[in-house]
């Protein structure tokens, strides 16, 4: 999600153990003795979520989440639609008692049977930007804002059609999600991202039993995969396959991509670029200024506010002005006080994106090491580049960290092809490099008669396909083609082919 950074992604769990483990000898070593050793104690919630943290002294971050749950329910959404029959929560998880970090989530149960439906977590990235403003009042929720700030509609395409989603404002400084302790602001990276979410999501599920056993998908948008688990792309095919997707679609000029192809070497070990290369790279960026080039064939937002009376909306025509809608919306006192928002009465406004962390700690330039890490442990990716990973742990509701590295998954990486930060040339480069045989050939996928996309699948369970027609949050563009993807990826299906 925007700002655009390096759009590198990591698996949350894995990349918690990664850190926090000097080896994944060690790691896999304490998982299997945790695994193996503590039949006994699963069936108790208090232990299991004790036991998974002991592995990394985390223990005494299982806190009392007894009876917080009724708190949590929300009533009613200010200018909510009638006819809503699914429950909803929202409020605070605490992360850390001693400094006071406390991350914020909005919870949407499936429409119909959610006691028998999975559970998916759904993280933004940034890094530094909500869940709660992009993911679940822009592209997936069950609502988005109508052009007056004020009024909500649903959205027929929304996630909560097929499973039980969970958004996640993360780190503390995104969104609702706060420390009482400034500093912990200037700490924020990938490794504190991932510990407390692995530390929200053991106190989530004490607080929601019942999601406990259930199937859980863990799935994200942009530089969310850092926290997810999985980054095939680095500087190198980054870079390359953002020039040449800007010059395959006659963004750039022919003499531009040329000198870039000649002088630019993007490795992160290469030494400082020719002045050719830097002045062929600002002519590119200049190039693409005027555009959205997060969606290089979107229209662009004119307006600064909200419209006196709202709109006619349309699901399937994206208003490119939304955030401005999501941004009065959530800073309605009256939606916080339904969300249980904003308790502690912070000293700055909602935002889209943070504007409290000042930097970011930590960030590994390439992930090709771990998404080798995951393809041999048999990880179900759902790879597409705009949401960027959808995860599956197989009933890891219960044996959160573990399970799966002991259950072969599945793994599809999706990406929108008008995105311009994340483009398709990128993640080619990236696949490439993985060197992966191909167990299905490149085909188009279909919905309602037309082309949704196209898809491949490699071997080691790792599909990778397109949505046509979509810019970098699919959802928002592509509601219906990203509907489908999900379901089908929930099912275990392939993508149809009629």
């Amino acid at each position: 999600m925007k700002p655009s950074f390096s759009c590198l992604f990591f698996f949350l769990l894995l990349c918690f153990l990664h850190c926090v483990a000097s080896s994944t000898a060690r790691q896999r070593d304490a998982l299997n003795k945790f695994y193996f050793n503590n039949g006994a104690e699963r069936s108790s919630s208090s232990s299991w979520a004790s036991s998974l943290l002991s592995i990394s002294g985390l223990e005494s971050k299982v806190y009392d989440n007894s009876g917080l749950k009724e708190g949590d329910k929300v009533v009613l959404l200010p200018g909510q639609p009638e006819g809503v029959h699914f429950d909803q929560y929202a409020g605070y998880v605490t992360v850390d008692r001693a400094n006071g970090r406390a991350l914020f989530y909005y919870f949407a149960e499936a429409v119909e049977n959610s006691g028998s439906k999975p559970i998916v977590l759904w993280l933004n990235g940034g890094p530094g930007c909500s869940s709660l403003g992009y993911g679940a009042m822009e592209e997936l929720g069950p609502f988005r804002v109508m052009s007056d700030g004020k009024t909500l509609y649903r959205n027929p395409y929304a996630w909560n059609e097929v499973a039980n989603i969970l958004f996640l404002e993360s780190p503390a400084g995104v969104g609702f999600s706060y420390s009482n302790t400034t500093s912990d602001y200037s700490k924020s990276g990938d490794h504190r991202t991932a510990t407390d979410a692995l530390v929200f999501l053991v106190n989530w599920f004490e607080r929601f039993p019942e999601y406990k056993g259930r199937d859980f998908f863990i799935t994200g948008e942009s530089y969310a995969g850092h926290y997810i688990g999985n980054a095939v792309i680095n500087k190198e095919t980054d870079s390359k396959g953002t020039f040449d997707y800007f010059w395959t679609h006659a963004l750039i000029a022919d003499e531009t991509i040329h000198t870039i192809h000649k002088f630019c070497n993007f490795s992160p070990d290469a030494s400082p670029t020719a002045p050719k290369c830097d002045r062929a790279v600002d002519e590119a960026n200049l190039a693409v200024y005027e555009l959205d080039v997060y969606n290089i064939y979107a229209p662009l937002c004119f307006s600064s506010g909200v419209t006196p009376t709202p709109k006619s909306p349309s699901i399937e025509n994206f208003d490119p002005c939304t955030s401005n809608y999501v941004d009065a919306y959530l800073n309605n006192l009256e939606v916080q006080n339904a969300l249980h928002a904003n308790v502690t009465k912070l000293n700055y406004t909602w935002s889209g994106c943070s504007q409290v962390i000042p930097s970011w700690s930590d960030q590994p330039s390439t992930m090709l090491p771990i998404i080798h890490e995951l393809l041999s442990n048999g990880i179900r990716i759902l790879k597409y580049r705009c949401i960027d990973f959808v995860v599956h742990v197989y009933r890891c509701a219960s044996m959160i960290a573990l399970r799966f590295l002991h259950n072969i998954c599945h793994t599809i990486k999706i990406l929108g092809d008008f995105d311009g930060v994340v483009p398709v040339a990128s993640t080619r480069y990236s696949l490439e490099k993985l060197k992966l045989g191909v167990k299905a050939p490149w085909r188009a996928w279909m919905l309602n008669s037309e082309v949704g996309g196209y898809t491949v699948v490699y071997d080691h369970n790792l599909t990778f396909a397109t949505v046509r027609g979509a810019g970098h949050e699919v959802p928002s563009y592509q509601p219906a083609r990203a509907l489908e993807m999900i379901k089908s990826f929930l099912q275990g299906l392939h993508l149809p082919t009629v």
